[in-house]
Order: structure tokens, then C-alpha cells, then sequence
């Protein structure tokens, strides 16, 4: 694996807007080196080579993301990557878009995009499993929906499923076969299914409809399966996937009407939380035939579940499709989740998964996309999730006191690492420089770079 060649820039902290910064490069630095083990987790070593949810792939990502953005040096992102690729990673069943492979590569190309040259043969090696095991999802996919069966949700999900290898695909071969393929078996994934229950024969199910719980076991709570809403793991990833390649000018047949097929199901979901509109996490089979929806308690706006990831997919369907009265929307709806104070009372951490740093961070791309009204709105709440992540007037030293008190310092998704990637934009007004965040399908992909066919 070839190291970036470019001069180590300087390891001073540009200005920040917010004392988050502080907090951001305070993780960076107390997760400088691979070797330190004080903040690993407590998983095992394979995990922590090559898991983006627990291990180095997520750290590699902050480290990339300061070193483009000229805030530390080159040497600690490739540090991380050097462990990360420093035993063979997992490929095939055994990996997923946050395990093995295709996390790995995730972490690399960012690495590439911002240091161009770097990490080719990394890539391209690492390129030639992943295509070859989309292919073999995708053909098992298939089967699966001629045989009428219902899918799982790590068939088709962002963390394990095909929606989060498109995002690596879109981003590497932006315009190749095989993203087209994995398209047109998303369009396939939106046409209604017959109900497999004897009793219901005739019902009509949306294709996604899986026969377990959200954890992906029969459970008690859903004897018939559910519909899943979230961006990690329901129907809003794929949403997400094909608007992103819709902007990008990629689309299949039936492209745009899949789109409008998972935006009918939001539309008919919409409910409120008694001081404001939102999306359940959820749809039970009773919910499914019944003509309303009732109210939803007040929950948590996050990126994997809730109004905020639903919102941000919503506004890119909405700029694939020029939908102007969509996009208002769904920015609105966003704007007053983020300021629903029984909303953000649900919201009880800092994560990046499900927590306030998550929410600026949605916060900062939706405005970054919304119309001159909305930009204003959404950016009003930045200042305050901010706080609720790092008070103000904090320093370095108070920022190193809150990383201590992190029960997950070394991980992405639940840790401080990806609090720390997740404030960084919100907290200095700058946007990202890598599209970090194309694994959580909540960016415009970046142009592709060269993979295999």
C-alpha cells in the first residue's frame, strides 16, 4: 500500500465556529496511533482492523478528513489505514458495507479522492472482491423475489445490504454496469408482494416487507413482519441511493417510478408526535391494512431511524425528481424536528448514529441543498445541537474531558470518533472534504474515480 506523497501539513487547528471543533481534534489526537489501545474496542482484533461501525476503518475516516482539510497530519490517517490492511479483510458472506472489504475500501478511496495516486493497488484489489460479491448478492437477490419469498433487511439495507454497496459502487464506477444492475434490482425491490400469510391471501405488501422484527429475528412484536422507515436499515437507504445516482444523471427503467413508489409509502406513513409531523420507526402488519396511522410517541430525529435521516433522503428524492413542494417539505419538517423540544428530549447522546452530533451533521447537508428560507431555518439549530455535544466556552482540555467520559472513544457510528467527524462541518461552516459520509448515503456521491468493471 503506497503512503500519500504530498508534504505532511501543519497539525494547528484552523478557526472554529463552534468549541465542537475543539472537541474533534481533541478525539484525533488521543486516537493518534493504532498501537495505543487505551480507547480500542472491546471487540476482537478483526473487528478492530476492519469494522467502520467499531474499529480502524471509522478512526481512518477522521484522520482522512482533517489531513484533506489540512487540521493534522497525513502520516495518522495512513497509520490506520496501514492496520486496516494489514492482514487479509474479510470478503463474501462474511462482509458487509460497515465489515470487511467494502468498509475497508470505503475508508481508502476518501484516502485516494483526497490524495490522488494514493492506495491504488490497495483498491484496485480490494475493488475486484467487492464487485464480484455485488454481483453474487444480486443474483441471489434476484432468486429470491422470483421465488416470491420476502427479503431480509441485509438484502437491501445501508449497513449490510446492496443499498450501501451502491453508494461504494456510485462512487467508484459512477456510470458502469454493474451499479445499473444493482439500480434495477432496487426498482424490483419496490413492486408490491402477495402477503405470505394464509389468512390475509390477496394482500397486497410493499416489496421491501420482511417476515421478521428490525433486528432480523422473529420477535414477538411482529408476527408478521414489518415494514422498516430507516436510513440504516429500512427503506429510506434505497431511497436515498437511487435519488443520489438520479442526480448524478445514472438511472434504469422504471427509475423514477420507484422513487415515487417509496415516497407514496412515506407520505402514507406520515403521522405526528403531538407537536409535530414524523415518520414511524416502523410498520406493523395491522398498520400496514389500516387506512390511518395514529399518532407516534415522541422519538428520537436520527440518522439511522426517525425524521431526520427519512427528511434528508426525502430532500434528495426531491432534487432528483425537481419536485419544489417536496424538498420545502421535507426540509420543513426536518427544521421543526430538530427544534421539536420533545424531540430532541428523546435524543439522549452525542453519537453520530442517533445522537445530536448525527443530527448537526444532518442539520449542516440539508441546508447545504435547501432553499434560501429553509438554509436559514436549519442553520438556527445548528449552534444548539452543538452545545448539547460540547458546551460552549470549552476548550481542548474540557473537549479531552468529554472524550474520557465517552464509553465507546474508538468507534464510529455509537463513539466519539464519529462525534468528531460528524461536527467538524457544522462546527467551522466548511463543508466535508472527502464525502466521508457516503456510507451513511446522506451526501451527493463524489466523482467516481477508476475500479473494475
Amino acid at each position: 500500500m503506497t503512503a500519500p506523497a504530498s508534504p505532511t501539513p501543519s497539525t494547528g487547528s484552523l478557526p472554529a465556529a463552534h468549541p465542537a471543533h475543539h472537541l474533534a481534534l481533541a478525539v484525533a489526537d488521543m486516537l493518534a496511533d493504532p498501537a495505543d489501545m487505551r480507547y480500542s474496542s472491546a471487540a476482537g482484533e478483526a473487528v478492530r482492523r476492519q469494522s467502520l461501525a467499531y474499529g480502524a476503518p471509522g478512526i481512518a475516516l477522521l484522520h482522512i478528513e482533517l489531513a484533506a482539510r489540512g487540521e493534522r497530519p497525513w502520516a495518522r490517517a495512513h497509520h490506520w489505514l496501514a492496520y486496516a490492511t494489514g492482514r487479509p479483510v474479510a470478503s463474501g458472506p462474511d462482509s458487509h458495507p460497515f465489515y470487511g472489504a467494502p468498509a475497508v475500501a470505503h475508508a481508502l478511496a476518501c484516502a485516494a479522492d483526497a490524495q490522488p495516486g494514493s492506495y491504488g493497488r490497495a483498491l484496485e484489489a480490494l475493488d475486484t472482491v467487492i464487485w464480484a460479491d455485488a454481483r453474487a448478492r444480486l443474483e441471489t437477490a434476484h432468486a429470491r423475489i422470483d421465488a416470491s419469498a420476502l427479503p431480509a433487511l441485509a438484502e437491501f439495507d445501508t449497513i449490510r445490504g446492496l443499498a450501501g454497496i451502491g453508494s461504494y459502487l456510485l462512487r467508484r464506477d459512477g456510470d458502469g454496469d454493474l451499479i445499473r444492475r444493482l439500480l434495477a434490482y432496487l426498482v424490483r425491490l419496490t413492486e408490491p408482494v402477495r402477503s405470505p400469510w394464509k389468512d390475509q391471501d390477496g394482500m397486497l405488501l410493499p416489496g421491501w416487507w420482511t417476515a421478521t422484527g428490525p433486528s432480523g429475528r422473529l420477535e414477538d412484536d411482529f408476527p408478521r413482519g414489518h415494514g422498516n422507515n430507516g436510513l440504516a436499515h429500512g427503506i429510506a437507504g434505497p431511497l436515498a441511493l437511487l435519488s443520489a445516482a438520479a442526480l448524478r444523471g445514472v438511472t434504469v427503467d422504471g427509475h423514477h417510478t420507484a422513487i415515487h413508489t417509496i415516497l407514496a409509502w412515506f407520505d402514507r406513513c406520515l403521522t405526528g408526535t403531538g407537536s409535530g409531523p414524523a415518520w414511524p420507526y416502523t410498520i406493523t402488519h395491522p398498520g400496514q391494512a389500516a387506512s390511518r396511522k395514529p399518532p407516534a410517541a415522541a422519538a428520537r430525529p436520527s440518522w439511522c431511524y426517525g425524521a431526520a435521516g427519512i427528511a434528508r433522503a426525502q430532500q434528495l428524492a426531491a432534487l432528483a425528481l425537481g419536485d419544489t413542494h417536496r424538498r420545502d417539505s421535507a426540509e420543513t419538517i426536518l427544521a421543526r424536528a430538530l427544534a421539536d423540544p420533545l424531540q430532541r428530549q428523546a435524543t439522549t447522546d452525542s453519537s453520530l448514529c442517533h445522537g445530536f452530533a448525527g443530527l448537526a451533521h444532518l442539520a449542516a447537508v440539508t441546508a447545504a441543498d435547501a432553499t434560501p428560507g429553509n438554509t436559514g431555518r436549519l442553520a438556527a439549530v445548528i449552534p444548539g445541537l452543538l452545545d448539547a455535544v460540547h458546551p460552549p466556552g470549552g476548550g481542548s482540555r474540557e473537549a479531552a474531558a468529554v472524550v474520557h467520559q465517552t464509553a465507546a472513544p474508538a468507534q464510529f457510528l455509537e463513539g466519539a470518533a464519529g462525534i468528531a467527524l460528524a461536527v467538524l462541518a457544522p462546527a467551522t461552516g466548511t463543508p466535508a472534504c472527502t464525502g466521508w459520509d457516503g456510507c451513511l448515503l446522506t451526501t451527493h456521491p463524489t466523482t467516481p474515480q477508476e475500479g473494475p468493471l
